[in-house]
């Protein structure tokens, strides 16, 4: 019988196996691929890990890799990867095309334009309390972590926010389908859950071309048609990313942390108390568990690494969970300590792609945490029990009930 990959182990707490590896082969050649190829390998050590997403003999774009090339039949993602796919996106992109689409979105992602959304975040998260308030026992996940981020990102958008479950179920079904260990299925499940949020994109898009609104939408149409800024692609693509990125990692954020504070009663108590820690609660909660456990990066060129040589085509994956421990950074680093200064963690990205909605991500975290410690000061998990999703690179629970 096949064994499924990741094992639920791995998922339910992968710091062990990144404990192990980063102190026995922190520089490591995943066996994919005949002996020739450039092959898959996984850091794990902080200082490597940063050190690759700023350097630019290192691409973004994971098409180039030699595995992907060799094994595209058995990649759910792959139909979307193309020039026209919906996900040919920032994420997958290098200078300049990167520099001029990020230039055109980072407008709405700035300190001040966010600081701008903090009465609509806080009512946002004070109508999703006062729904669950008196219930007993809730799932955090349904009743906050998932609808608030969704939400603001889909009012930022200019997509009607009554339809955020919907667009977080096409989200869901693509996020899990990477994680799926049937490549047949998981690349039917991806290509159906993406050609229907797509389609809807494309119907929104054509909304705005004929009524514009102050939405982000909008404004990149208009910078389409002023200075040829974007191609159609490109801006169904961002669109697709800002949607999708712009709600699941928070989700996870807020869920995992909100997990990390329940297991943890002593520094629970701690933020209850002392508010002032919120910011540096964040900061904690995001090195502690990361919502981002990895991402990849292709060789350009070979490159020598502590010794070993990435071939150019090599597909490397940075193990964000794992640099986010490294006890050469970071102080006793199985440890939450909300107080932690210094937190040089790496779950927003490191570089030209450090992540665009950070200080959007950090308010809703702000705002959900300060509400639920001030609505539920005795809150306490009402089940160990709890399911990961299979994507082990975005790492999230299926959901978290409290009581």
């Amino acid at each position: 019988m096949a064994q499924a990959f990741p094992p639920p182990q791995l998922l339910q707490d992968p710091y062990p196996f990144y404990r192990m590896l980063r102190s026995n082969n922190p520089v490591f050649r995943v066996p994919v691929g005949d002996a020739t190829s450039p092959g898959l390998w996984i850091l794990t050590r902080h200082r490597d890990v940063q050190s690759v997403l700023k350097d630019a003999r290192f691409s973004a774009d994971r098409r180039r890799a030699s595995i992907v090339e060799q094994f595209q039949d058995r990649l759910p993602i792959n139909a979307a990867l193309g020039e026209e796919g919906g996900l040919r996106s920032m994420l997958l992109m290098d200078p300049p095309d990167h520099t001029r689409v990020r230039g055109l979105v980072s407008k709405a992602f700035t300190p001040r334009r966010v600081a701008e959304l903090r009465p609509r975040v806080e009512a946002i998260v004070t109508a999703l309390l006062d729904a669950v308030d008196g219930a007993g026992s809730f799932d955090l996940i349904d009743a906050v972590a998932a609808p608030l981020p969704a939400i603001v990102i889909a009012e930022l958008l200019g997509v009607p926010a009554e339809d955020h479950r919907q667009f977080k179920e096409w989200s869901g079904a693509l996020v899990s389908a990477i994680g799926s260990t049937n490549p047949q299925d998981a690349r039917t499940q991806f290509e159906a859950a993406l050609g229907q949020l797509l389609d809807y994109l494309r119907a929104i898009i054509a909304e705005r071309r004929k009524v514009p609104r102050d939405d982000l939408i909008s404004a990149m149409l208009g910078a389409q048609e002023e200075r040829d800024a974007l191609s159609d692609a490109e801006l169904l693509a961002t669109s697709n990313l800002l949607l999708i990125a712009g709600h699941e990692t928070t989700t996870n954020l807020i869920g995992n942390g909100t997990l990390a504070l329940l297991r943890n009663p002593d520094q629970f108590a701690r933020l209850r108390d002392d508010r002032s820690l919120l910011r540096s609660a964040i900061d904690e909660l995001l090195r502690y568990d990361s919502p981002v456990q990895a991402t990849g990066r292709v060789a350009k060129v070979d490159v020598d690494l502590d010794g070993a040589t990435l071939p150019a085509g090599a597909l490397v994956m940075t193990a964000i969970g794992a640099a986010n421990r490294d006890p050469e950074v970071f102080a006793d680093p199985e440890r939450l300590d909300l107080g932690r200064i210094d937190n040089h963690h790496l779950s927003f990205g490191f570089g030209a792609h450090f992540c665009l909605g950070a200080p959007l991500a950090r308010l809703e975290a702000e705002l959900a945490f300060h509400a639920l410690l001030d609505r539920f000061p005795n809150l306490e998990l009402a089940s160990e029990t709890l399911t990961y999703r299979a994507n082990p690179i975005l790492r999230g629970l299926v959901a978290l009930p409290v009581r």
